[in-house]
């Protein structure tokens, strides 16, 4: 069955353009559109969707509030921000009022479909761009040495250091495995790895330490 999609955004050519898009896959139905959170409320009751595709800043009721409100419902929709990058307060205010994601406007069509297909299945996402700046932000704050993370690094492969450098440049898995060339498989092996010699809980921790290590980048496949 195809996926459910409500449309949010007080920008009427936008809004078009989105549902064209969205509904050129298969896989997705735009049910409604909606110009500001109020008449969100009122197409989310009506058409029950999987996805609300929820864009921030609109007129009288804004995308964090809506989603707020959203959250209460007895069987809320998924909620993916689709989005200028505003501040880290915003972005943080939208993930805390409960949105599974935060993407910006100048993605492509398939990193879309992607994400749709991802929150659809109770999963969260995060532009990359929007990740690191959390990531900076957080180790700007309160800056960690989780179980002495720091200290562990020499425990780890070549390759595992090249794949915690791009885990701290934001990157999702699929995004490492293009990097470096490797499976989806890999990579997650990879990471559960680091983790776990590092005594880290989740990659959030994990990018946190690359920042704050200064790792760099690495551009070539990982070995050992």
């Amino acid at each position: 069955m195809s996926i459910r999609v409500v449309i949010v955004d007080d920008q009427a050519i936008i809004r078009m353009g989105l549902t064209m898009l969205v509904d050129s896959s298969d896989d997705f139905e735009v049910v409604a559109e909606a110009g500001d959170g109020a008449e969100a409320l009122s197409q989310v009751a009506v058409h029950r969707p999987d996805v609300v595709l929820m864009d921030l800043n609109m007129p009288r009721v804004d995308g964090v509030e809506a989603t707020r409100r959203l959250m209460r419902l007895p069987e809320p929709p998924m909620v993916l921000v689709l989005s200028v990058f505003d501040t880290d307060e915003r972005v943080l205010e939208a993930l805390e009022a409960g949105a599974c994601g935060f993407l910006l406007k100048d993605l492509r069509p398939e990193e879309l479909f992607a994400a749709l297909h991802t929150v659809a299945s109770g999963c969260r996402v995060v532009a990359p761009e929007v990740l690191t700046s959390l990531v900076r932000r957080a180790a700007d704050h309160t800056p960690i040495r989780v179980n002495g993370a720091g200290e562990k690094l020499s425990l780890l492969s070549q390759g595992e250091r090249r794949v915690l450098a791009l885990v701290g440049a934001g990157m999702t898995n699929a995004e490492i495995a293009r990097t470096l060339h490797l499976s989806g498989a890999s990579v997650k092996t990879y990471v559960s790895r680091t983790l776990a010699k590092l005594g880290l809980d989740n990659r959030t921790q994990a990018a946190i330490i690359a920042y704050e290590m200064g790792l760099a980048q690495g551009t070539q496949s990982p070995t050992g």
